[in-house]
Formats: C-alpha cells, sequence, structure tokens
C-alpha cells in the first residue's frame, strides 16, 4: 500500500488557497488520516466529497472507498485534481466535477466525506440532508456544536431542530486553526451525521421547516407570541386560531425549549388550521 500523499507537497503543486474565497485547506496528516475512520460503518461504495481542493482528503479516500465523486468549485483545483490523479480516474474510481456544489447535479452517493467550505456549509448541508444518507463532515467549532444541541442550550435553535429532523448527529473530534493552510480565525469539528427516520410525523415538510424557523426569530418571546409575530414569515394567515389550538402549557415556553418532536406537533397543529375548509358559502 502506497503512503498517502503529503498535504503540503499538494498545496506546492496546486498553487496557494486563497481564504477571501473560502480556501482553508486541512494540511494535518493525523486528522486526514482519521477522517476516513469516522465512516467506518457506513456504506463507501460511493463517497462524494464537496470542496476537494488539492484532494489531500480525497487521496485517503480512495484508498476506504469504491468510488469518489470530488467536486471542487475551483476550476483551477479541478484540472489539478485530473492530472494529480489520473490513474485513479482511469481506473474509473474517481469523477472530478468542477462546479458549484449547490448548482451542479450531484450523483447518487453512499455517503458523504468533506471538509466543507465553511461559507456555504449550511446550504451544502441542507442539499446534502434530505438524501437520507450518512455522512463526515468538517464544519467549524461554533456550527457544529449548534447542530448537536439540546433542547434549553444557548446553542440550539433552528439549525439543531432542522438537522435533527433527518439525523443523528455527534461531534467525534475538534481541529484546531494550526490544522490548516492559510489558518482560519475559528476551531473547527467533524460531524458524524447517522440518518434515521424522527419518531414524529410533520403534515408537510416544507411548512414545519419554514414554521421552525419563523419561531427561532422571537426565539426570547413566548411560543404564544414567536407564533402571532411571526404569520408573515411561516406563511400563517390566522395565527389567533393557531394559538387557539395549542395547549397554554407549550404557549408559555419559549421556542429554544421545545423539542423537534414538539415543534413539529405544533407545526402539525398549524398545517392543520390553515389547510382547513371553510364555511360552506351560503
Amino acid at each position: 500500500m502506497t503512503a498517502p500523499r503529503d498535504p503540503d507537497a499538494l498545496i506546492r503543486r496546486a498553487g496557494r488557497p486563497d481564504p477571501d474565497f473560502d480556501q482553508h485547506f486541512l494540511i494535518d496528516d493525523r486528522v486526514l488520516d482519521r477522517i476516513p475512520t469516522y465512516a467506518d460503518g457506513f456504506d463507501r461504495g460511493h463517497v462524494l466529497e464537496i470542496g476537494a481542493g488539492t484532494g489531500a482528503l480525497t487521496d485517503r479516500l480512495l484508498s476506504v472507498a469504491d468510488r469518489v465523486t470530488a467536486v471542487e468549485r475551483d476550476e483551477s483545483y479541478a484540472s489539478f485534481l485530473r492530472e494529480e490523479f489520473a490513474d485513479a480516474i482511469a481506473a474509473g474510481d474517481l469523477d472530478v466535477v468542477a462546479g458549484d456544489a449547490l448548482a451542479v447535479d450531484l450523483p447518487a452517493f453512499t455517503c458523504a466525506v468533506s471538509n466543507l467550505p465553511y461559507g456555504v456549509a449550511s446550504e451544502v448541508t441542507f442539499r446534502l440532508l434530505p438524501a437520507g444518507k450518512p455522512m463526515v463532515l468538517m464544519y467549524q467549532l461554533e456550527f457544529a456544536e449548534r447542530m448537536a444541541a439540546d433542547p434549553g442550550t444557548s446553542e440550539y435553535g433552528r439549525l439543531s431542530v432542522a438537522t435533527q429532523h433527518y439525523a443523528d448527529v455527534s461531534i467525534v473530534e475538534t481541529v484546531p486553526a494550526a490544522a490548516f493552510d492559510p489558518q482560519p480565525r475559528v476551531e473547527s469539528a467533524v460531524v458524524r451525521v447517522t440518518p434515521r427516520d424522527p419518531d414524529y410525523v410533520v403534515a408537510d415538510e416544507a411548512f414545519f421547516l419554514s414554521f421552525v424557523k419563523a419561531l427561532f426569530t422571537q426565539r426570547r418571546k413566548t411560543t404564544r407570541n414567536a407564533i402571532r409575530n411571526t404569520a408573515h414569515i411561516s406563511g400563517l394567515d390566522d395565527p389567533d386560531a393557531v394559538v387557539a389550538a395549542v395547549d397554554d402549557d407549550v404557549l408559555g415556553t419559549r421556542p429554544g425549549s421545545l423539542s423537534p418532536a414538539t415543534f413539529a406537533a405544533l407545526a402539525n397543529v398549524a398545517w392543520g388550521v390553515e389547510t382547513a375548509p371553510g364555511p360552506d358559502p351560503q
């Protein structure tokens, strides 16, 4: 088995990353070696990597996956990847897609393992989550903590509810800024995302997510007032009717104390009120 490629040497050959373009490449060999192990137990038949950069993680993924698709927005780095990994591409083990991960057609994949560009981490995550596939993803530490947060904590918010609607989330490693070139201003974290069906049912998923987003804009208000104050965001025509249909015990709490299951129950009530047939015309 050949030794993995040296990340610093890859950067020398490919050219320096630009932090103004959200390019912070992982160069710590020990972290690079560990990241694929966090996907143990996942189906690695076809691994998707978003933000491949110069290919340091791509190289490690090729050693554990049957096939890898690497998406890279920077055309110069995408061209470098095609040259650097020409043998893997020729063997059918690697496909390099040049383009924005929010816009390109993504292939069917069995799991995703990526050091995500932090500026688009949220958008990319919510493009991937509905696919219901396991993931190992690198984020800013603060973002990762919000993904995994419990109700009632300061980190708990819209991101927590929406992420945990789709999956179990665990932070498996924190990574210092010194592990990157150039160094970001924040610490990072590796997150393991294991998909599962929620233990509740939502009447309409798009409305549920919109309703959660709306209420968290008023997280310091009671749920009663949050429902009334955010009708223009959630699209409620009659927020007072929704409030009248919800128990006072729930209405008196703040959105940050509500579990995803309680948010689902609230959204279902609101959806039912909004979609209920009106009185028959006389």
